[in-house]
């Protein structure tokens, strides 16, 4: 019986690659920064959900998770961050000072510049800063996840003649975490100062009449999840608005303290925080890397970026001029971000709005930001008068507010917003425009396998599917419909959807190819996802390849498959590719013989995890037009099964070797591609 990697290392391993970025020459310096703040993004969340839920897991009567699965895990974790610290103070640090663009701490800046720093720190910093000291009637105070702090042990007597010995000071989020320095006091040079610098070299001044014997910097990372009943909640929407105002006080996970915090403060905190020894990191820098990305937007340096690329409009297939709905109605068209413009989405929703015979829009609404054109547009087609239907995912991670946001203004303005199915969240991308056209009611649809948000539109690679193919458009009509009724409906013809049906699917396909592979025809699967943890389809590939079929995962994030093990994967390949945009798309091919029906392409909004699966609203479809699923193999997959530049091959006990320092990146190669041919 094949035995599955951890799915906590697995998702640490992830961040190693995304970390390997920070180190390679061929990358711009800000852009290597940016990695490291990544990184720091990816472990704050990792903590808050991924770990948080694993603590919980190994708590229950019933787990599976041994004491020495958390140890592992938490080693590793200690342990990229401690290269992440290294990464950033003895390659990133000097190479920006050579580049001129220096992080001054106290005893680095000269006289005028403190003089600065001080007079910044005085009108901008100390006004905003409340100082407490312990005692019985000062208790600790409430901490904020992810929050700023310092905790300091003084000496002397307080106002009252008492030797009430550590004080905490919380700095609020309001405040700049990296400040640049005038020009004029750092000529030929771009200097910063970051704000733990600023008030660390004025604590003194917070407690006149005492001295500060000792302190730190600290930040506490809790459990971010959102706890609500859904089955008890009356109005998810008023429940989960509740929850929010919770969420920055869950139980504590990790305590980040600098790597001179003193033996006791560091003790007294994680008895604070009731967390034991292995949850505290100490770091050398400050304890969040990811507001070093303050510096990378303020840097004035061009050169130290990515060139700038212009996603391509699909001018063959989409030109200037011609309506929407009228190119659709000639064929369908078939988006790849960020390498072709997010734009003609857009613009189907403006015309849509605009045109007097729309009479309807629905549209899912997962992750789509505070602003968003797409949303305005929405709201705009509800005050037209047009039939407006959202169902909004109240729960998605981190953006619940600006959904909760959102549904409340559609709703303000007639729209009909909906929030899918109690237990499910609703992952799937669509959006659904029904026109009047002579006497008939004609649709078009929008699939996609990322979010409708135009800024990581260009940060992603994803898919989006323009389409006014009847079937594709009337099983998203029901597809809405049994998100607003819960009505029992016949299973769709064309798509697939979870949980009702597409990992039934997903298994078939993957015994189609097993059973061909045992006939001695073509058997061969490859699949692009984001992460590969769900078992029985784990358990099926290795069927699969035992049977003989040729298998190739192209596998962003964790995957919990290892590979090569003789007699059991060696006949599966997993490689991961981390490059200048986030690998996001799915796409999942299956051939099971030499016919021409033998083999079907399929583009997903969902990754193959057992939550995604069966615990969401999730949407597959077939990409049936011959020359356009070639389009799709040609620079979704082929590319990246033959990138040597930003991909990473896994070995048989979960580690990644980086497959070359040198050759072909799939990513430069696609926007080459689009940069010349514009379509």
């Amino acid at each position: 019986m094949l035995k599955l990697l951890n799915r906590e290392s697995a998702i640490l391993d992830f961040n190693r690659r995304v970390l390997a970025q920070a180190r390679r020459a061929d990358v711009p310096l800000l852009e290597r920064l940016r990695y490291i703040t990544i990184v720091s993004s990816n472990l704050d969340e990792f903590f808050e959900v991924r770990y948080a839920d694993y603590l919980e897991a190994a708590r229950s009567p019933h787990t599976t998770v041994s004491p020495a699965d958390l140890r592992a895990v938490a080693a590793a974790a200690h342990a990229l961050i401690d290269e992440q610290y290294r990464v950033f103070n003895d390659e990133l640090v000097p190479a920006l000072q050579d580049a001129g663009l220096v992080v001054l701490n106290h005893a680095e800046r000269d006289a005028a510049q403190r003089r600065w720093v001080a007079r910044f720190f005085e009108q901008q910093v100390r006004p905003l800063l409340v100082p407490v000291g312990l005692d019985p009637s000062h208790p600790f105070p409430q901490v904020a996840n992810k929050s700023l702090n310092f905790i300091c042990r003084l000496g002397g007597r307080d106002a009252f003649g008492r030797e009430n010995l550590i004080a905490i000071v919380k700095v609020p989020r309001v405040l700049p975490r990296v400040i640049r320095l005038p020009d004029a006091l750092c000529p030929g040079r771009q200097a910063y100062v970051v704000l733990t610098s600023v008030i660390r070299a004025h604590l003194g001044q917070l407690f006149p009449g005492r001295t500060v014997e000792s302190f730190s910097q600290f930040r506490v990372t809790r459990d971010s999840d959102l706890d609500v009943d859904e089955d008890e909640a009356t109005n998810l929407r008023q429940a989960l608005r509740t929850g929010l105002s919770t969420r920055h006080y869950g139980q504590a996970i990790r305590l980040e303290v600098v790597h001179s915090c003193p033996e006791q403060l560091s003790q007294f905190l994680l008895t604070q925080f009731g967390l034991p020894e292995d949850a505290l990191y100490r770091v050398n820098g400050p304890v969040n890397l990811g507001r070093l990305s303050q510096l990378i937007d303020q840097a004035v340096a061009d050169d130290l970026r990515f060139p700038p690329f212009e996603p391509a409009w699909p001018t063959r297939r989409l030109p200037a001029g011609v309506p929407i709905f009228e190119a659709l109605r000639r064929g369908d068209l078939l988006l790849h971000h960020p390498f072709e413009s997010f734009d003609p989405v857009v613009q189907f929703l403006r015309e849509a709005v605009h045109d007097p015979e729309v009479l309807a829009i629905k549209q899912t609404i997962y992750r789509t930001g505070e602003k968003s054109v797409l949303m305005e547009l929405l709201i705009e087609a509800a005050r037209r008068g047009k039939e407006v239907m959202c169902v909004v995912e109240l729960k998605a991670r981190f953006d619940e507010e600006a959904n909760i946001n959102w549904a409340e203004r559609l709703e303000a303005v007639g729209a009909q917003v909906v929030y899918g199915i109690v237990g499910l969240k609703t992952h799937a991308k669509l959006l659904l425009v029904t026109r009047r056209e002579g006497r008939k009611l004609q649709r078009y649809v929008h699939l996609s396998t990322g979010n409708y948000n135009p800024r990581t539109a260009q940060l992603y690679t994803d898919v989006g599917y323009l389409t006014a193919d009847p079937g594709l458009a009337l099983d998203a009509d029901a597809l809405f419909l049994q998100l607003a009724s819960q009505v029992k409906l016949k299973a769709p013809r064309h798509m697939v959807t979870a949980p009702f049906g597409l990992h039934r699917r997903l298994l078939a396909h993957i015994h189609q190819v097993a059973q061909a592979a045992r006939a001695g025809a073509p058997a061969r699967i490859v699949a692009k996802v984001n992460a590969l943890t769900d078992p029985a389809l784990i358990h099926a590939l290795t069927a699969a390849g035992q049977a003989g079929a040729q298998i190739d995962l192209i596998v962003r994030g964790a995957c919990m498959l290892p590979p090569g093990v003789p007699g059991l994967t060696d006949r599966i390949r997993v490689r991961s590719v981390v490059g200048r945009f986030l690998e996001h798309s799915r796409v999942l091919y299956f051939c099971w013989g030499a016919a021409e029906d033998d083999e079907v392409l399929y583009l997903s909004s969902a990754d193959w995890m057992t939550r995604n699966m069966l615990g969401r609203i999730e949407l597959a479809w077939p990409v049936r037009d011959r020359a356009m699923r070639q389009r799709v193999i040609d620079e979704c997959l082929v590319p990246y099964l033959h990138d040597t530049l930003d991909a990473w091959e896994q070995t048989p006990d979960g580690a990644y070797r980086r497959v070359g320092e040198h050759g072909v990146s799939a990513q430069q190669a696609l926007m080459r591609r689009f940069a010349t041919h514009k379509d």
